[in-house]
């Protein structure tokens, strides 16, 4: 028995899409069937993802059906009103707003991992700033576009709502990180930011859940962004794959696939949750601290 995802007619925004984790998950949505809009800082990586998607659906196109499309929104989400924008425009061009993955996170450009005591206060508010206020300034305008578009109370494909479950399809997904899940040694004020960024979905799902909009956060384990090999010796990702029960890494398609899960119908009586995908380093006690084997300071939209 064969169970599909099917995310046919859906319209989708993922911020951060333009590398790593979130081009991944716009990746894997499209080919469920949604209709994807690529945000990134950068216009060109947004594009290049675009591209990307349109060009593998399209090649495809003469051996499946339901296969979904991509256009491209940069906009750099640190600016308030160009989380707005960027909303309105992905409402504006795809008629709706169905489900949202936000995924935009970083290390500021310039800071590094670093002991607790040498945090200062812009450190601290730099961080936050583009950890949890972020990330709660693009849910706020994605949740009011999603109570907006479907105050009629049908789905994006037309279809009136399932009467038991109205507009069970609505959903954000937040990518937070592994590190809340353990001390998190030179890492604290991320690790903190993120942690805010899990209590917040449960505050959400409560608020939300009437309207038929769910809410939940996925936490990768370290994955091989580019922006993570980029900052990794050699014997650090070792030490990394080693201290993991499952003795790997996390790939790109595993988080993206279980982003495609938790999104869809097939999960819609799951809210308000913080699903774990680390390969089982939260199990570990030789986890090697985050000072360990850098070679560039980490900073990047994708970085876990």
């Amino acid at each position: 028995m064969t169970i599909a995802i099917d995310h046919t007619g859906r319209r989708a925004l993922v911020t951060g899409a333009g590398a790593g984790i979130g081009r991944e998950i716009a990746r894997w949505l499209a080919r469920a069937g949604a209709t994807v809009a690529v945000n990134d800082l950068i216009p060109e990586r947004a594009e290049a993802t675009t591209l990307e998607i349109n060009a593998e659906i399209n090649a495809e196109a003469t051996v499946r059906t339901g296969a979904g499309s991509a256009i491209a929104v940069p906009a750099d989400c640190r600016d308030d009103e160009a989380v707005d924008t960027l909303v309105a425009t992905t409402v504006e061009r795809l008629g709706g707003l169905d489900l949202a993955v936000n995924n935009v996170g970083m290390l500021p450009a310039g800071r590094r991992p670093q002991p607790f005591v040498a945090n200062r206060g812009d450190d601290w508010r730099d961080i936050v700033d583009q950890n949890l206020i972020v990330a709660a300034l693009c849910a706020r305008a994605q949740a009011e576009a999603m109570l907006t578009c479907s105050a009629d109370g049908r789905h994006s494909d037309g279809q009136p709502s399932d009467d038991r479950y109205p507009e069970a399809s609505r959903s954000i997904l937040f990518v937070t990180s592994g590190e809340t899940t353990r001390p998190a040694p030179y890492n604290a004020v991320y690790a903190a930011a993120k942690a805010a960024v899990n209590h917040l979905v449960t505050t959400m799902a409560v608020e939300l859940g009437p309207e038929g909009i769910r809410v939940n956060a996925m936490a990768p384990g370290t994955t091989l962004t580019e922006t993570v090999a980029a900052a990794f010796t050699e014997d650090r990702v070792a030490a990394l794959v080693a201290s993991t029960p499952l003795r790997r890494m996390v790939d790109h398609d595993e988080l993206a696939r279980l982003a495609v899960f938790l999104t869809s119908d097939l999960a819609r009586c799951i809210t308000g949750q913080f699903v774990l995908a680390d390969a089982g380093a939260f199990l570990s006690r030789s986890r090697p601290a985050n000072d360990q084997g850098l070679v560039s300071p980490l900073s990047g939209s994708n970085a876990r």
